[in-house]
């Protein structure tokens, strides 16, 4: 953490790290800790944030004084940079910042999958400018600052310190003029003031953010608390952690004093929200004596990455909301911490930003989300995006070894749960994505566990070119992106011009050869038999690599053609 003094020149370098015993300051959101920790922690978290802010600030102001009073002096800094002292027997290093530090902010407004604001990045990367982006997509609280510094929500808008500078236009009226150095140095001469758009922090989501608690946690409360949840013997198995329907019905019937028909409409509707689910998945909810769970208790749950101890209570919210989320957050932590054609990616920067942490809250929004709401279109760009944002969660939080057992490992076992049912790479992929075709290589098929809900969700018509939409983290893989649900087909079909036009396909006319990526092999029951193959891809090449597949094709061709799959690198594509 890092804090400057009143005066603008000194920079706290160290502050004492919490204790390894107290509770991580990133707070749980609604009330996913415990019903009788979720107060304690919340109000302790919070007064933690305060006290480590209000100590801060109370440092930056002791060293203004030190300085002011001669304890600290100028020349003494400018010998070595860094002095040192106490404070309430805190050690305390201070290091003079340079000119540059202090002045030159360069920070501007942007949206996601906003073409000018790319074309703003870019241009101040390539100037070398160390700026901040907001991006309002991500802090939507920061547009109504946007909005009161420029008298509108557009964008990009760019600040050099706290000067409004203007948005692309100026930025290419400036640049076209020759004067951008000498505009940009005056700018930049005086030292940054505090009204200069402060840069992104880590810290709370803002309030208001998400629903509240579900109306149905009255009832989710009382049966927590008097079910009595225990293993049985169902069908010649031990059923772990489980209730019988009646035993539901009778506590709600005592709860509520209400008959018996209310009370299994109130157990039909914890099923619907996905707090309940029959161990076998063989109905929504029946008075008697089937069994069933509560979804804390499933055996998939401690394997999932977006489950952090207890489940996400709140009003699940609209899924098209949810969809649009993932697409904005994610499409604005690609174009941040990723190389302009999205071919590297920096995971090490992505696993340490703010918008990542904002990223894995909203993946715990995805516990009890009603999937079967989304239309077609919106359940596959909301599948694409679901699986690309979980490879990129999985490389930070396991990455990947070699070896053939332990990349299958990393397609089955990274794992979330959504809609109330765990979902890995592989069952997204071919049982969402591939409308539940079995693999090649595959040795169960899908479907096989009983009691969810993939069937329902998987997309009713194979599309080969998901396969370019979908990123697995290699080199070898298509290049991560993100889909929306209105463009979704055209942008697979780009999808899939992008990767034949960077090495997915190469041709060899005197040896009559084709070479293919071994994608097209493990998935070949996707695509059409090799001769119609090559006249389907045709259409997604260059004119070049189409004229020498013309060639090959026609009748003068001379000759079959021989198709080659090229080596597959599995290396990470950072």
């Amino acid at each position: 953490m890092k804090e400057t003094s009143n005066n603008g020149q000194y920079s706290l370098e160290k502050t004492l790290p919490p204790h390894p015993h107290l509770p991580k300051l990133e707070p749980p959101r609604g009330t996913r800790v415990s019903s009788e920790e979720a107060t304690h922690q919340s109000s302790f978290t919070v007064d933690m944030m305060k006290l480590i802010r209000q100590s801060g600030n109370a440092i930056s102001k002791r060293i203004s004084i030190l300085h002011e009073n001669g304890a600290v002096s100028k020349k003494d800094l400018n010998e070595s940079d860094v002095a040192e002292f106490e404070i309430s027997g805190v050690k305390v290093l201070v290091k003079l910042k340079s000119e540059e530090e202090i002045r030159g902010r360069v920070a501007f407004f942007s949206r996601s999958n906003c073409r000018d604001s790319t074309a703003v990045r870019l241009f101040l990367r390539e100037r070398g400018f160390d700026f901040s982006e907001i991006n309002i997509d991500v802090y939507a609280h920061r547009e109504r600052e946007l909005i009161e510094r420029t008298g509108s929500s557009q964008v990009p808008q760019i600040f050099f310190n706290e000067k409004h500078f203007g948005g692309l236009m100026a930025l290419n009226w400036l640049r076209n003029s020759g004067e951008f150095d000498r505009r940009i140095k005056e700018l930049l001469a005086e030292k940054c003031c505090g009204d200069a758009p402060a840069p992104v922090m880590y810290g709370f989501d803002e309030e208001g953010e998400g629903g509240g608690v579900d109306e149905m946690m009255s009832f989710v409360r009382v049966l927590r608390q008097k079910l009595p949840i225990k293993d049985r013997l169902m069908k010649m198995k031990i059923v772990k952690n489980c209730f019988s329907g009646a035993e539901v019905v009778e506590i709600l019937i005592h709860h509520l004093d209400c008959g018996r028909k209310q009370a299994v409409e109130i157990g039909k509707k914890l099923a619907k929200k996905h707090f309940i689910h029959h161990v076998f998945g063989e109905n929504d909810f029946e008075d008697g004596t089937h069994y069933y769970r509560l979804l804390e208790h499933e055996p998939f749950i401690s394997n999932c990455y977006n489950f952090r101890g207890s489940t996400n209570d709140m009003e699940p919210q609209d899924a098209v909301m949810v969809g649009q989320k993932l697409f904005k957050i994610m499409t604005a932590i690609l174009e941040s911490y990723s190389s302009d054609d999205h071919s590297r990616v920096d995971y090490m920067r992505i696993s340490q930003s703010e918008e990542f942490r904002r990223y894995l809250n909203l993946a715990q929004d995805l516990q009890r989300l009603n999937l079967l709401e989304l239309s077609t279109n919106e359940k596959l760009a909301f599948f694409l995006n679901l699986y690309n944002a979980m490879v990129i969660h999985a490389l930070i939080r396991i990455g990947r070894s070699d070896g053939m057992i332990a990349r299958r490992s990393f397609f089955t076992d990274f794992q979330y749960v959504v809609g109330g049912y765990s979902y890995s790479l592989n069952s997204i992929r071919n049982n969402i994505i591939r409308g539940g075709h079995r693999q090649s290589y595959a040795f169960i098929k899908p479907f096989m566990r009983g009691g969810n809900t993939h069937h329902k969700l998987g997309h009713p018509k194979l599309n080969p070119l998901v396969h370019f939409g979908l990123c697995d983290g290699t080199k070898s893989t298509p290049v991560v992106r993100f889909f929306t649900p209105q463009g979704v087909e055209a942008e697979l079909k780009q999808a899939a011009r992008d990767f034949f036009r960077n090495g997915g396909i190469d041709v060899v006319l005197d040896k009559r050869v084709v070479h293919l990526s071994r994608i097209i092999k493990w998935y070949k029951e996707d695509f059409s038999e090799e001769k119609k193959l090559l006249k389907w891809i045709m259409s997604y090449v260059d004119a070049n690599k189409a004229g020498l597949l013309t060639h090959l094709l026609g009748e003068d061709g001379g000759g079959s053609v021989h198709i080659v799959y090229q080596d597959y690198d599995w290396s990470i594509n950072s």
